[in-house]
């Protein structure tokens, strides 16, 4: 199917703009607009160098990893190596891959670190999370004042005059992009700018032997195909920065006549998802330049990461959506459904409280999700943060124990529906919701064997 569409489009494939095309300030005003840069000048010197040299040192200790994800029951080595870093026990899922944040350091947890450099890496890139919050929070209020302006705006606005509009200044939002606007209040706010982890990435695209070819717009060699990022509190911007390597043997492109993008500079490619009519953006990303997905860019557009020629990171600040991703929230789960098991007191033996299908349900998808969710997630892939810390060793030795006692939860209700005495219908219920979750469990058994 993909070769055949990329046959179709051929010559006739959809136009795509870059910042020496004539339209390119005007089309992002006008349907990019809440995509913010900032160039890397506008970023404190000092702020630059603590991040580069994190990135620098945890490449240096091996501790960027290829991810293998599943997509459409097939697992994939993903490019780009990553890791995850963030608050103490916060995760992030992707692809049906469950990844663990190497937690920076914070004052209330005892966090100890392989070393002394990847805790200064980790306290630096908390220092970027901070500095992109403020800078966020800025964005989406300076947002709200040029939509609330263009809301009681009488006059039209010179269009001619609108498109001599900076790469660095902010558009006012067109109307075929964003429903009228009223300004939130604190809790909002905050909620949409408090990034809980960044996902770092890592690429030298001379080490790869084979990158995908940008089908829609002829854009060339992609680092990241056309997404949108997963698991995020609705309507959080991300923020990225981004740091290509210097190399004396790259060069950039001065020729302004140069169709397309310049191959040897990395870019970040934009396109209106599901349209097949607006051209699409290929903005170049330099050395310590940041741009902002705010508000809900991520949901009504898509991006993919253009490799340029040069090694490059890339830090990208994000809200994940924590309701089901913490570690607080699964021991929360596990205590919840441990309040069916019961001991008796002269002779200790275990017993369920309540063997009702609700309950059952309830702590039979538990047991599932503490299992493939948290358990198998962390030991096929997580383990090998133990490069940078053994923080979630402790944790994991925990859900193990939870899982033991869910398993002998799982027996104690075979022996009880086993038994005649219960009302037949109420056992017939509990016996098929218990078979349903045991079925699924022995699936995914098998499945993760497999992998």
């Amino acid at each position: 199917q993909k070769k055949k569409l990329l046959e179709e489009l051929g010559e006739n494939r959809l136009p795509y703009l870059t910042p020496a095309s004539a339209d390119f300030h005007q089309l992002w005003k006008t349907k990019y607009s809440k995509l913010i840069f900032r160039k890397s000048d506008t970023v404190p010197e000092e702020l630059h160098q603590m991040v580069q040299e994190s990135f620098l040192t945890l490449r240096e200790h091996n501790c960027f990893f290829q991810d293998l994800v599943r997509i459409k029951g097939k697992d994939f080595l993903t490019p780009v190596s990553r890791i995850l870093i963030g608050n103490p026990g916060c995760t992030y899922k992707y692809l049906n891959t469950r990844l663990f944040t190497v937690p920076w350091p914070t004052e209330t947890y005892d966090i100890k670190y392989c070393s002394p450099q990847i805790h200064d890496a980790c306290k630096a890139l908390m220092r970027l999370n901070d500095y992109l919050h403020i800078e966020t929070v800025k964005a989406l209020q300076g947002q709200d004042l040029f939509e609330n302006k263009e809301i009681k705006a009488t006059t039209v606005i010179d269009r001619k005059q609108s498109s001599a509009t900076s790469l660095t200044e902010q558009g006012s939002v067109s109307k075929d992009q964003s429903s009228v606007c009223v300004p939130e209040d604190d809790r909002s706010l905050k909620n949409r700018t408090s990034y809980n982890l960044t996902l770092l990435n890592y690429m030298d695209p001379l080490q790869m032997l084979y990158l995908k070819q940008e089908p829609y717009f002829g854009m060339g060699n992609m680092a990241v195909s056309w997404h949108h990022d997963e698991n995020l509190v609705e309507r959080s911007t991300v923020a990225v920065y981004s740091y290509s390597c210097k190399d004396s043997a790259i060069q950039e492109s001065n020729e302004q006549e140069l169709e397309g993008r310049d191959p040897a500079v990395w870019h970040v490619g934009l396109k209106v998802a599901w349209d097949i009519e607006t051209p699409g953006l290929a903005v170049p990303l330099h050395q310590g330049d940041i741009y902002l997905m705010l508000d809900d860019l991520n949901m009504t557009h898509q991006h993919c990461v253009l490799a340029g020629l040069s090694p490059r990171f890339s830090s990208t600040h994000r809200v994940a959506d924590s309701s089901r991703g913490t570690l607080e929230y699964i021991l929360g789960q596990c205590e919840l459904a441990l309040q069916n098991l019961q001991t008796d007191s002269d002779s200790m033996a275990l017993s369920l409280k309540s063997v009702e299908a609700a309950v059952v349900k309830q702590v039979e998808e538990i047991h599932n999700e503490v299992e493939f969710e948290w358990l198998r997630q962390f030991w096929f892939q997580g383990k090998r943060y133990l490069k940078c810390t053994d923080w979630w060793l402790k944790p994991m030795a925990k859900l193990e124990e939870f899982w033991r006692k869910l398993e002998i939860m799982t027996s104690l209700v075979l022996s009880e529906v086993r038994k005649e005495q219960q009302i037949e219908e109420q056992r017939n219920e509990t016996i098929s919701c218990f078979l349903l979750l045991l079925k699924e469990r022995q699936k995914l058994r098998k499945e993760w064997t497999a992998r």
